[in-house]
């Protein structure tokens, strides 16, 4: 039996009744599907596959088409989940109307339900230009990949007073132009606990502790298969890499060997066949 679609009043319901959030990243139809059967609430398609999957070194060099590529794999498998998807850098900042036309794209062609965009209260016009065009949009604050340069790198953010302060005003003025909730990265978790308390929309945390309304982490990093690094908020509930390495390996060698297709892997012809076979080209096994 079909599992009912996660809605955004289903986040919003969750959070007034003090129950955890799951969310995750997915990039394709294998991450989006499994994902799916974990009965995990929300897929995020974030803008982080440029580095976990096209192999970038940041998050910036991601493009609209290759969101929307992922974004449609990922809608294929993931159907109970809310789906989100990432407005990649620059694809929001220019102007307000590129921005609706964007986020428009992600739901029209892409299949989500929703997008994300990093950044607090000097993106305020454009989270309510987008919301009031008919596109729900979940925010991000704390640390923000797209603006890794002027943060001066991967860096816990609101660890001081006026920047805890900035950090709040941020999350209530995404919320008053009509974010229906708010990703906390990298955020002292005492800092994380009281944005989530003065705000009604409800927090996902990644690197902002247990005090946020739920949860997010990167697939990857989860299951071990990416290992240019490890950030200190991860727990790695797998380490994939190393099995499938080895399973790689056992198929070079055996192939090499000849041990590998074996007989229980081919496939037979019928005796009258084979005969004929014989007949006109003779002998070649």
């Amino acid at each position: 039996m079909e599992q009912k679609k996660v809605t955004i009043l289903d986040l919003k319901e969750k959070k007034a009744r003090g129950e955890p959030i799951t969310m995750l990243t997915a990039y394709d139809y294998p991450t989006g599907l499994l994902v799916d059967r974990a009965g995990i609430d929300v897929a995020l398609v974030g803008d982080s596959l440029a580095m976990v999957v096209l192999g970038h070194e940041n998050t910036i060099s991601v493009t609209m088409e290759e969101m929307l590529h992922h974004c449609r794999a990922v809608a294929r498998g993931a159907r109970r989940p809310l789906l989100v998807g990432d407005l990649p850098f620059m694809s929001y900042q220019v102007d307000e109307r590129e921005a609706i036309r964007n986020a428009g794209r992600f739901l029209k062609e892409g299949g989500m339900d929703v997008v994300k965009l990093e950044g607090g209260s000097e993106l305020v016009h454009t989270v309510r230009a987008i919301v009031e065009a008919g596109i729900p949009v979940m925010g991000h604050i704390g640390l923000t990949p797209q603006t890794i340069s002027k943060l001066g790198g991967y860096r816990v953010q609101g660890k001081d007073l006026t920047a805890a302060r900035a950090l709040i005003d941020d999350a209530q003025s995404l919320e008053q132009a009509g974010a229906f909730s708010i990703i906390l990265e990298a955020i002292p978790s005492p800092v994380a606990q009281l944005i989530t308390q003065q705000v009604g929309v409800p927090t996902i945390g990644i690197g902002a502790g247990p005090g946020c309304d739920g949860q997010v982490l990167v697939i990857h990093d989860l299951i071990g298969l990416f290992d240019r690094f490890v950030p200190k908020f991860v727990k790695q509930y797998a380490k994939i890499s190393p099995i499938i390495l080895e399973a790689l390996t056992s198929y070079r060698d055996e192939v090499i060997a000849g041990t590998f297709p074996g007989p229980e892997h081919g496939y037979e012809v019928s005796e009258e066949v084979l005969t004929a076979l014989l007949k006109e080209f003779g002998e070649w096994r």
